[in-house]
């Protein structure tokens, strides 16, 4: 079954994600879960979201600046540190989102351009060209996805 980014809504919808979620960096799973949440936004690919104590201790470090998501609130960004690898504000999180997406609180979404592999179930993602918005491409999802060369103005 194909799932079209187009058919998203605006604002996004907030919704349980229903296949396992493992996140790879440097050679460790740094994230398991079974209780992941997925972001779907018209013209994005999804963000998972994943709850903090489904990802692994002592990995995360306080990155400089942030954001501000129209619908979500102020995010904050975190370096991940795993075996031997570092990737610089690889990772964002909600620690007082507005209250529609209150069930994002910490929980933490990885850049999938970052990550070693992560895997939705059996399937490793792809991740969403861009730099900014880091969403996760799996076989039934339909673009064009908002994000690459020409599509920030969309």
């Amino acid at each position: 079954m194909t799932e079209s980014v187009w058919d998203y809504p605006r604002p996004p919808a907030l919704v349980p994600c229903e296949r396992r979620v493992r996140i790879e960096l440097g050679g460790v799973t740094i994230a398991d879960s079974g209780r992941a949440l997925r972001v779907l936004e018209t013209s994005h690919p999804p963000t998972v979201y994943v709850p903090p104590d489904d990802v692994a201790a002592g990995i995360l470090r306080p990155a400089g600046g942030g954001s501000l998501c129209e619908w979500k609130g102020a995010a904050t960004y975190w370096d991940v540190e795993s075996g031997d690898r570092r990737e610089q504000r690889a990772a964002w999180s909600y620690p007082d989102p507005v209250p529609t997406y209150a069930a994002l609180r910490d929980h933490l979404c990885f850049y999938p351009s970052r990550m070693d592999a992560c895997w939705l179930g059996d399937e490793r993602v792809a991740a969403q060209a861009g730099d900014f918005y880091g969403g996760w491409i799996t076989a039934e999802l339909v673009g064009p996805f908002k994000g690459g060369p020409g599509t920030l103005g969309w």
